[in-house]
């Protein structure tokens, strides 16, 4: 999805500045959008790549007019909206008006440290051969789903060698479609500089992007 959220390597944004001593939250609604955001998706009603995927096809000029955590809450309205569990009354009154729908599961505040340590493992058991090896070149296919991917709009069509191979995951194309996990082989892909942005980057700068096999082909 060459949405709003796929910036990389875009001009007139201006550069990245790190925030000095950054807290982790802002502000208390930060925390309580972080907070809503695990719970449901604790609940069993979407996975993560189905939460990234809401977020991302907002419509672009309302995500870059939000910050962070509100483009989260945005996308969790959606995921909520979507399967019966707010209605758009509940959502513009920013509170319940009808009886709640049940939900699969619950988690509750004694849950929350188990949870957030067992995290969200994605490694699998490997269901074909590992296609690309360590130091191999190849190239990022120029690919423009209308779903969810992880692929960077702008390192497709670009040529990088393989750096690391991490083992079968989760594939988030197929996962937020709906479609299953179908784990494929992950890998760390090093473009250098030039590659990407043309003769005039700086050749000692490269760029690493894990990719999954279906995105890349020989190069």
């Amino acid at each position: 999805m060459n949405g709003a959220q796929d910036m990389g390597g875009m001009m007139g944004f201006g550069p990245v500045v790190p925030e000095k001593d950054e807290p982790v939250f802002h502000a208390a609604w930060e925390a309580r959008a972080f907070a809503l955001t695990l719970a449901m998706g604790a609940a069993g009603g979407w996975n993560i790549d189905q939460s990234r995927a809401a977020r991302e096809s907002l419509h672009p000029a309302l995500y870059l007019a939000k910050s962070y955590y509100e483009i989260w809450i945005a996308g969790l309205e959606k995921l909520m909206a979507e399967r019966g569990l707010a209605t758009a009354d509940e959502i513009a009154a920013g509170k319940a008006q009808h009886p709640p729908k049940p939900v699969a599961r619950m988690l509750t505040p004694e849950n929350v440290p188990a949870t957030l340590r067992k995290g969200g493992p994605s490694q699998r058991p490997a269901t074909a051969p590992q296609l690309f090896q360590v130091g191999q070149r190849v190239r990022a296919r120029n690919m423009h789903p209308a779903g969810h991917t992880r692929l960077p709009r702008y390192v497709r069509g670009h040529v990088g060698s393989i750096a690391h191979v991490h083992g079968a995951h989760v594939f988030p194309d197929a996962n937020a479609a709906g479609l299953g996990e179908a784990p494929q082989w992950l890998y760390t892909v090093r473009f250098a500089a030039p590659e990407l942005w043309g003769e005039a980057a700086d050749p000692t700068v490269s760029v690493s992007v894990d990719a999954w096999e279906s995105y890349l082909e020989a190069a």
